[in-house]
Formats: structure tokens, C-alpha cells, sequence
């Protein structure tokens, strides 16, 4: 598995702060700076495909991690109490995971420092259900801030509006998958033999993804299975439960998408 090492230009870094409980957001957090110790999925059979291929370490200014919301009080009336007393300054922030109240508070103190955009990924409807992200869309609206609510992470794209969210996706190559896929003719079958990542889930995924793709036929059943056991196998930590608005698990919509930008460059190869 191939992939163009990232190219140096003389525009200023894009920079990010993560403000963030649980394990989802480390997993990102491993995943950019590219943690040698991270991906496991392949086991004793791993060639470092990733490795040595990126590293965003110097974007992330600082991961912050909040208390549990699970040992806070279920209502927090004095949240700046709760947020770190030092943030610095980057372009955009990160928020995962945290108590709804602490992330209510997020947009207020991020836009005291300049930080210019806030992206809130969401993997489980109940942490940010849609009230919530409504009241954030709104108080980020007055603030000037831009703003992302991707559910799931791994369906963040580019936006005209959104200069800075467009940066992260776009020079990080994290966000909605992209991969250039090439295949053979082995006799009457067609056979993938190799892929290149273009742009990877936030969680890294693809990367397992794209991998696990190679010597397997295109007949579409064949090729769905494989795609749906590497999507879960990695494994894809989006909620199972069925989501309101989308009226899908959100695992189910991440792997709707990998199965979407496979055959796209498919038909592209």
C-alpha cells in the first residue's frame, strides 16, 4: 500500500487544541501524530503501512483532558469552574466527550483566545443529541465561530464557508475517506491490487481499510463483506444504537461511507 509522503510549504501550520474525555478522542490524538504503538489491527501480520508516512505532532498544541462526565453533577451551573485554566492559542479546537454543560461552555472560552473554529465529532447521539448542537450552532453564530457537528467524524468534508475546518481536512487528510484504488485481471475475475490513501477517517481506519482490500475480488457481495469485516474488525467505536435523525446506527453511516469511497475509486481506477 502506497501513499505520497506530505509535502512542505511555507504556510503557517494549522493548529489544534483538543478538549476532550474518554477514549475517542486519544484514538484520533494517536492516529494524527502517528503513533507507533497505536495500530494493532493487524497483529504479528503488520508491515507499518502508515508509518513513517506522516506525522502531525507539531499541529496539536495540547490534548486537555476533562473529568468523566459520568463524576460530574448532572447539572453544572458554574462550568468555567470545570475548564482548564490554561488553553492555547491555536486556529481551531476539538471537543469530544465532554459533560454537556463544560461543552456549552467550550465555545465561550476558546473565543476569548482566538481560536477560530470548533469542531465537536459525534459517535453517540446522547453525547451531543440535537438540542445541544442546535444551542452550540447558535452561541458559535454570535461568536464568529466556525463550526462542525460531523456524525460520524469520518464524514467531515471541505466547505467553502469554512476556511479553517477546511484547513484540518484538507492538510491533515483526515475527514471523509479518499483512496486511488488499482486492479487485475486474474483470469475471469477482476482483483484489487493496490491502494493508496488519500485521505484517512479521523480514527485511522481507512489505513486498516485499504489494506485489507488488496487481492480481494470486485464482485460487489464479495467486495461488500470485505469492506464491512475491516470497517468492524479496526474496530469502528460509533454507536450502534439508531440514531434519531438519521434513523441508522452511526457505525452503520461510517461504513456506508468507506463502502461509498471505495467503489467511487473504483469506477475512477
Amino acid at each position: 500500500m502506497l501513499r505520497d509522503l506530505n509535502s512542505v510549504n511555507n504556510k503557517k501550520e494549522l493548529t489544534l487544541v483538543f478538549i476532550y474525555s474518554g477514549e475517542y478522542a486519544e484514538r484520533v490524538i494517536r492516529n494524527l501524530i502517528n503513533d507507533l504503538s497505536f495500530c494493532k489491527s493487524c497483529d504479528v501480520y503488520c508491515d507499518s503501512c502508515k508509518y513513517n508516512v506522516y506525522s502531525h505532532v507539531r499541529n496539536i498544541l495540547a490534548a486537555i483532558q476533562l473529568t468523566d462526565p459520568s463524576k460530574l453533577p448532572a447539572f453544572i451551573d458554574n462550568p468555567e469552574k470545570y475548564m482548564p485554566k490554561k488553553i492555547p492559542k491555536a486556529d481551531l479546537c476539538i471537543a469530544s466527550g465532554l459533560h454537556k454543560d463544560l461543552l456549552l461552555e467550550i465555545p465561550n472560552q476558546i473565543q476569548k483566545l482566538g481560536i477560530k473554529g470548533l469542531i465537536v465529532p459525534i459517535e453517540d447521539f446522547t453525547e451531543v443529541p440535537s438540542g445541544l448542537r442546535k444551542q452550540l450552532e447558535e452561541r458559535c453564530q454570535e461568536l464568529d465561530l466556525e463550526t462542525a457537528f460531523p456524525k460520524p467524524f469520518c464524514s467531515l468534508e471541505p466547505a467553502e464557508d469554512k476556511p479553517v475546518i477546511s484547513r484540518f481536512v484538507d492538510e491533515l487528510e483526515v475527514g471523509r475517506p479518499s483512496l486511488e484504488i488499482s486492479t487485475v485481471r486474474r483470469g475471469k475475475s477482476e482483483i484489487i491490487d493496490s491502494t493508496v490513501v488519500r485521505r484517512s477517517a479521523p480514527c485511522g481506519s481507512t489505513w486498516y481499510v485499504a489494506k485489507k482490500l488488496i487481492g480481494v475480488d470486485t464482485k460487489r457481495e464479495i467486495l461488500y463483506d470485505a469492506i464491512a469485516r475491516a470497517h468492524h474488525s479496526y474496530p469502528c467505536t460509533a454507536t450502534m444504537s439508531i440514531d434519531p435523525e438519521l434513523k441508522e446506527p452511526i457505525l452503520h453511516i461510517g461504513g456506508y461511507m468507506i463502502r461509498e469511497e471505495v467503489e467511487k475509486a473504483l469506477d475512477q481506477g
